[in-house]
């Protein structure tokens, strides 16, 4: 079953949203968002905290719970998980999948010993790519910095890893609402043999479709056109089936 799934980006316990990395504003409260994003039929959530690694602390422990208490949905969570430690703390606060991209990068056997001591399907890696030249480089830091890795090369790595799903954001199409970037969408695909969740770009009802028509993408994740209020998650699966 293709995947539905509304991101919430949170900065100082809000929905925020900007484009390719920039120009954050806020646009809601998380809890309400969720609450509104499950009614609508979502099939699962993403709650990420955009600022946890750069002011080196776990996401807000108590938000998760919070998000969790109005769903019935898998959650997922993202931002500041900086050992195996918050990994387990992330999981207790009612979190039912857990992405890594930073820590994984500077700690690959990470992801070995989450999928080992939690299963998996309970490891999510992101990836924040873009294209350079011919090729695609995986960044940091808000895409502002290169981590000397080939994203081909690094989506092997974490399948062979233990990686349950590959959560891939295109720093090119992110916020642009030009459509997700489907050359990289396959090019990651070719590579792996888990779920990969697309990010970025999503701007109208027909990317949703070509996201699914044109790659074998197991998700289509999108932020902007839920937080705006220009689609429901049911208006998506109505025009997709």
């Amino acid at each position: 079953m293709k995947k539905i799934i509304p991101c919430l980006d949170i900065r100082d316990g809000k929905v925020v949203k900007g484009v390719k990395f920039d120009g954050i504003r806020e646009v809601g409260d998380p809890v309400e968002r969720a609450k509104l994003y499950n009614a609508q039929g979502a099939d699962e959530l993403v709650l990420y905290d955009i600022s946890a690694s750069v002011e080196k602390r776990i996401i807000d422990l108590e938000l998760v719970a919070a998000v969790k208490a109005v769903i019935d949905v898998p959650l997922s969570v993202a931002g500041g998980i900086g050992n195996i430690d918050d990994f387990e703390k992330a999981l207790k606060a009612g979190a039912d999948k857990v992405s890594l991209n930073s820590l994984a990068i500077r700690n690959p056997e990470i992801i070995r010993q989450a999928a080992d001591k939690f299963g998996s399907e309970r490891v999510i890696i992101g990836i924040d790519a873009m294209k350079v030249g011919e090729s695609y480089k995986v960044m940091l830091g808000m895409g502002k910095v290169d981590a000397n890795l080939d994203l081909i090369d690094w989506v092997k790595q974490v399948t062979e890893l233990g990686a349950g799903e590959i959560c891939l954001n295109s720093i090119d199409a992110d916020g642009t609402k030009h459509g997700y970037d489907i050359d990289m969408l396959n090019a990651v695909c070719a590579a792996t043999n888990v779920g990969v969740i697309a990010s970025g770009g999503c701007g109208e009802l027909a990317h949703f479709a070509d996201v699914f028509a044109k790659t074998p993408a197991s998700a289509a994740l999108a932020a902007s056109v839920f937080h705006m209020d220009m689609l429901t998650v049911g208006q998506i699966k109505e025009y997709l089936s």
